[in-house]
């Protein structure tokens, strides 16, 4: 073989990040805590709340060629708000108290992902990705309001499905783990939700939205191990 030839094979070989046949194996994890004391907004007057929002988001994939993977995640969340003297003052004909109420919501999706890798010049610790992802999902919730000794309750749920793309940066620690920061750019979902309030009224809704900026919100920082 030629030096040229050779020369050529290693820059090919350079380039590769993920090789073909790669497991990668990790999970991200993300929990926050909020509290509001006599919080006023808009047309909300002073009222007091807490609450916490976890997320847990496991997820294996399989390299099919170099800088390629596919694979899935599946995604399962829990949020807890309480509020408590929450009033909406629209004027001195019509104002809204809500007193010592929740709200509970179950989520989970599941997701197929197909993942690019670039790397960032000849390293071999950092590299950029894309994450391409097809997601099915859906979510459980109750409301539950008390007034004195009457008790209002409603119950929702929804199934969702979408399309998104992920991009981020790894960055390995050793030679088997690596730490991952994506954030959402672009998204298209479709949803629709069932509610019953009080086992009595029902009602449903449907929704599309697309979405093509960054979402501060959706920002994902996990662990993964490349076997």
């Amino acid at each position: 073989m030629s030096v040229q030839a050779q020369e050529g094979k290693k820059k090919i070989a350079d380039n590769v990040f993920v090789p073909k046949g790669q497991w990668i194996v990790g999970s991200s994890v993300s929990y926050s805590e909020h509290t509001e004391e006599n919080y006023q907004f808009l047309i909300i007057d002073k009222f007091n709340s807490d609450g916490y929002s976890f997320k847990v988001s496991p997820l294996v994939v399989y390299g099919l060629k170099d800088n390629l993977a596919m694979g899935g995640r599946f995604s399962y969340g829990r949020t807890l708000t309480k509020f408590d003297n929450l009033n909406f003052d629209l004027g001195d004909d019509l104002s809204i108290n809500l007193n010592d109420t929740y709200e509970l919501t179950h989520s989970y999706t599941v997701m197929a992902i197909m993942r690019n890798y670039i790397n960032l010049g000849s390293s071999k610790r950092f590299a950029l990705f894309a994450e391409t992802q097809l997601k099915f999902g859906g979510s459980q919730s109750k409301l539950v309001t008390k007034s004195g000794q009457e008790v209002s309750g409603t119950y929702s749920t929804s199934t969702d499905l979408g399309i998104g793309v992920s991009p981020g940066i790894v960055a390995f620690v050793n030679n088997y783990t690596a730490v991952e920061v994506s954030v959402g750019v672009l998204g298209v979902d479709f949803g629709k939700v069932h509610q019953k309030k009080d086992q009595i009224y029902t009602a449903d809704r449907s929704s599309s939205s697309a979405n093509f900026r960054i979402n501060l919100f959706s920002i994902g920082l996990g662990i993964a191990f490349y076997l």
